[in-house]
C-alpha cells in the first residue's frame, strides 16, 4: 500500500460499516438477481405454450418487450453482484475508498450512498 494510500484508507469504523453495507447490498442483489431469473424463466415459459407468431399475435409484441426488459434488469443487477464482489476485494486490500482514476479518497457519504463506487464524485462528474 502507498504513503498515498495510508493516508486516504478507511477508519476501523468506516471499514466495519461499509461492510455491512456491502454486505446488506449483495444480500439484495443476490436476491434481486434470483427474482429477475425466475420472472424472465416464466415468460419464456408462457411465451413457449402460446402462438410463436409475434406479427400477429396481440400480445406478442408486449411478451417480447417484458422478456427483453427483464432481461436487461437481470443483466444490470448480475453486474451490479460482480462490482459489489470487486468492492469486496478492495475492501480486503485496503484500496477500498480510493479513487481509481486520480488515487484521492472517496468521500464516505458517496461510498455509503454507492458502496460498489469506484470513482470520487469529481472524477465521476468528469471535471478532472
Amino acid at each position: 500500500m502507498t504513503e498515498d494510500h495510508r493516508d486516504a484508507a478507511l477508519s476501523p469504523s468506516e471499514q466495519a460499516t461499509m461492510r455491512e453495507l456491502l454486505d446488506a447490498d449483495r444480500q439484495m442483489t443476490t436476491a434481486r438477481v434470483a427474482m429477475l431469473g425466475r420472472d424472465r424463466d416464466e415468460i419464456v415459459e408462457s411465451s413457449a405454450l402460446t402462438a410463436s407468431d409475434d406479427e400477429h399475435d396481440p400480445e406478442g409484441t408486449s411478451t417480447a418487450f417484458e422478456r427483453a426488459h427483464v432481461q436487461a434488469l437481470l443483466e444490470q443487477a448480475l453486474t451490479h453482484l460482480a462490482d459489489l464482489d470487486l468492492a469486496f476485494e478492495r475492501l480486503r486490500e485496503g484500496s477500498y475508498g480510493i479513487c481509481e482514476k486520480c488515487g484521492q479518497r472517496i468521500g464516505i457519504e458517496r461510498l455509503m450512498a454507492l458502496p460498489a463506487t469506484k470513482t470520487c464524485v469529481i472524477c465521476a462528474s468528469g471535471r478532472r
